[in-house]
């Protein structure tokens, strides 16, 4: 199960988004296909560009608090972040601005490395990734979009299946496995950097509370209902062999003479004033 796209498309084109992309990638390409079969090679590039805990923790190769956010340590890993990104990234630089989303992006990915080394100071395991940052995106677009509609990927065997969940109760799932998981890693060692997915997730709510403030809070909320403040995007009905990207601005989008076959139009507002965590969508 993965996210493969949300419903809320960017009014603005995404430069940010699409260069943290790119940078993460290509950097991935300068080192990972020519030493990422060898153990060793890899861990001598990991010592002096990684994060390591331990030497953070004693004000040693402070650098690394930057560089690790742009190393991935396989294919799958950097794949999965990049999509996290691409998913979520265009909406919160929409609502920042260009120059806005990128600290944004920067100041939770060290916040996400400092929970690591705050949670674990004597590790001497390398942690590299992108995955502390976005999840700063993730907690920032939590506050903006609760019930924003997202697609979420089931695979089960031969059994492939889009079902669509409002963005509250995807994040605040992936939230709460990374506070189970990181409470039951504390001292063992190694593994996924639960912590700084977690510092990285709450650096990116309490950043993104001025903005959000700005907007009305709570009252931004009751205008949209906690959907996007602008009309989502409609997809066609999914079938396995054809699945739209996310985001893009080519989608089709809601309208009166829409196909009843295709997804029930999702900005639309139920009378009375609830809370955007509710359960109706």
């Amino acid at each position: 199960m993965f996210p493969l796209r949300d419903h809320n498309p960017s009014e603005r084109t995404p430069f940010v988004t699409w260069a943290l992309i790119a940078v993460n990638v290509v950097v991935f390409l300068s080192y990972f296909p020519s030493i990422g079969g060898s153990d060793r090679l890899l861990m001598a590039f990991y010592s002096d560009w990684a994060l390591v805990p331990a030497e953070v923790s004693h004000g040693i190769e402070m650098r690394t608090i930057v560089t690790s956010m742009f190393l991935h340590g396989g294919w799958m890993h950097i794949i999965g972040n990049m999509l996290f990104l691409w998913i979520f990234g265009d909406n919160l630089e929409d609502q920042l601005g260009h120059v806005g989303f990128l600290l944004f992006y920067l100041v939770c990915g060290v916040a996400a490395a400092m929970g690591q080394v705050l949670a674990d100071p004597t590790s001497t395991v390398p942690m590299v990734g992108a995955s502390g940052a976005i999840a700063g995106v993730m907690g920032g677009y939590l506050l903006m979009f609760p019930k924003a509609r997202v697609d979420l990927l089931f695979i089960l065997f031969v059994f492939i299946r889009v079902v669509t969940v409002p963005a509250w109760l995807m994040l605040g799932l992936w939230f709460g496995m990374q506070l189970a998981n990181g409470a039951s890693s504390v001292g063992a060692g190694g593994g996924v950097a639960y912590w700084a997915h977690i510092g990285g997730f709450v650096a990116g709510v309490i950043l993104i509370l001025p903005a959000w403030l700005r907007r009305g809070g709570p009252a931004f909320w009751d205008r949209t209902h906690g959907r996007p403040p602008h009309e989502e995007v409609q997809y066609p009905e999914t079938r396995r062999s054809a699945i739209p990207l996310a985001g893009r601005r080519g989608a089709q989008r809601q309208g009166h003479d829409a196909d009843p076959t295709r997804v029930p139009r999702a900005g639309q507002r139920r009378s009375g004033r609830g809370s955007p965590w509710g359960g109706h969508r």
